[in-house]
């Protein structure tokens, strides 16, 4: 009885490697287009069938420099969009109404939550994540605040911390 193997023929697999060209980036391997050398059983069994590589002919290699191309340009306009965010962001501040003692002391905190939030209501899609505090705000005033929206893309801004309006009145009367 034959066996019907379903990937693709690997060249070189009687070899103790094989030479592969990456269709997708690989984690600990390479990125799109590099030229890698493998065990068989891996090629074979994981990176060809999942479409992360295939074999390293002329062809495939102009077709893999063409996609890796496309993303590069991809990539770029992204930046390029994810840049004009930030000089948005960087152009706004944020007004954050918070409970303080008489001496400016807020009886919680203001965190990146509340800074994403109050983004997120001026317009402007960004995470709790993206939001980068060496720490929570615990007093009354105005900070610079940085956020980070591609590793690529870093902006800061403005950030004031008032008393709440309820807090004001009180006080007044």
């Amino acid at each position: 009885m034959s066996r019907k193997n379903p990937s693709p023929h690997v060249s070189g697999s009687t070899n103790s490697s094989v030479d592969l060209l990456l269709a997708e980036p690989v984690p600990s391997l390479g990125l799109p287009g590099d030229l890698v050398t493998v065990k068989p059983g891996f090629a074979r069994n994981y990176l060809i069938p999942q479409g992360l590589a295939t074999v390293a002919t002329e062809e495939n290699r102009q077709a893999v420099e063409k996609h890796r191309a496309r993303l590069l340009e991809l990539q770029a306009a992204a930046t390029k969009q994810l840049q004009g965010l930030a000089d948005k962001i960087s152009a706004h501040s944020v007004t954050i109404e918070a409970n303080a003692n008489p001496e400016g002391q807020l009886y919680g905190s203001v965190n990146q939550v509340d800074i994403s939030s109050s983004l997120i209501e001026a317009g402007f899609e960004v995470t709790p994540e993206q939001v980068v505090l060496s720490g929570v705000l615990k007093e009354l005033g105005m900070y610079t605040v940085g956020v980070r929206l591609h590793e690529q893309v870093e902006t800061v801004m403005k950030v004031w911390v008032v008393p709440s309006a309820d807090e004001t009145a009180e006080s007044e009367a």
